[in-house]
């Protein structure tokens, strides 16, 4: 941690100017900070990490696990193009904010309930071909492993306005990435992409083949690390 935010810093004024004028510069920029991290993770703290499952490169929205913010690290660094719908405090996090706004990233304020889903859907209103990857996690904030938590509808209202396939994510990064606490464990912390749900498919069906799969994929991932 010491290491790795003083970088951000100095990375994200030297690489400033460029992002400013370019969207896919700010993307790389925060791709480049992110893979360094991961790398400083392995060689600091033996943290490893796997990616398992095909790694989608076309438009599509991603309905993924989230424990920790290892997870948000691997994302971005792993797809071609990320985009993530994130709580709009995030914007006022020094560097950071700034970056997340630049690559596309969507905030809502989780407050607001009905009026966040409908901004949402304002904010991500484009052509299928600037989707990029947008990443939303349905459960709405990070969940410690093994803690149930209900989840929302929201992912849906956008599977269904944007017209897209829906790729689904599990992750066991909360067992070496805690979401509290500043120790980080030594292991193999998983993203597994689970394959996509077509368009077109029912409220339903959706939100039940999201639920079972995910929390089946990430429970047998937790066991594969003892807990």
């Amino acid at each position: 941690m010491l290491i790795a935010y003083p970088v951000m810093l100095v990375m994200g004024v030297i690489l400033a100017l460029p992002a400013v004028f370019s969207r896919v510069a700010a993307t790389r920029s925060v791709q480049a900070w992110n893979r360094f991290a991961i790398w400083l993770l392995r060689v600091i703290c033996g943290t490893r990490v796997e990616i398992r499952g095909t790694v989608p490169t076309g438009p599509c929205l991603i309905a993924s696990k989230h424990q920790s913010f290892l997870d948000v690290m691997i994302l971005t660094a792993t797809l071609p193009d990320p985009r993530f719908v994130m709580k709009r405090s995030l914007v006022w996090v020094p560097v950071l904010g700034i970056y997340a706004l630049r690559m596309g990233n969507v905030t809502i304020d989780r407050e607001a309930k009905g009026q966040a889903i409908r901004t949402m859907e304002r904010d991500l209103t484009g052509t299928r071909s600037d989707a990029g990857q947008t990443v939303i996690y349905p459960q709405g904030t990070r969940i410690a492993p093994g803690v149930p938590a209900p989840y929302r509808s929201g992912v849906f209202r956008l599977y269904q306005s944007r017209g897209l396939p829906l790729e689904l994510v599990a992750v066991n990064t909360g067992r070496f990435w805690p979401r509290t606490g500043l120790w980080r464990l030594p292991g193999t912390a998983v993203v597994e992409f689970l394959g996509a749900l077509p368009p077109g498919l029912s409220r339903g069906e959706v939100m039940e083949q999201i639920e079972t799969r995910i929390e089946d994929a990430s429970h047998r991932l937790m066991a594969e690390t003892g807990d």
